[in-house]
């Protein structure tokens, strides 16, 4: 399912007009700077639960070293933030039945 698809699927559901949940999807999903609400909670280091579905949140991965395939040549690979989704319980039983 893309965006468009959910933004039609959510204004079926909730009998909101088109553009209306299409401000909503983007209101929670966009990546644009101070736009989307879970992008912007994570990229501060918060988490956001949504009890039965998951969680998202920022994690570090620490410098290390690694190979180039190419050389074989040791090279450091950088500490970097990452995003990271573990799904809920609910979920995890609905994807499993």
């Amino acid at each position: 399912m893309n965006k468009t698809e959910l933004t039609n699927r959510l204004a079926e559901k909730t009998g909101l007009s088109r553009a209306a949940a299409r401000r909503a999807v983007d209101a929670l999903f966009s990546t644009a700077p101070r736009e989307g609400i879970i992008a912007t909670a994570v990229a501060k280091g918060d988490k956001v639960r949504i009890t039965g579905f998951g969680t998202f949140e920022r994690r570090d991965r620490r410098k290390r070293e690694g190979r180039n395939p190419r050389t074989g040549a040791t090279i450091t690979i950088p500490a970097a933030r990452y995003p990271a989704f573990v799904a809920g319980k609910s979920l995890k039983g609905r994807v499993q039945k």
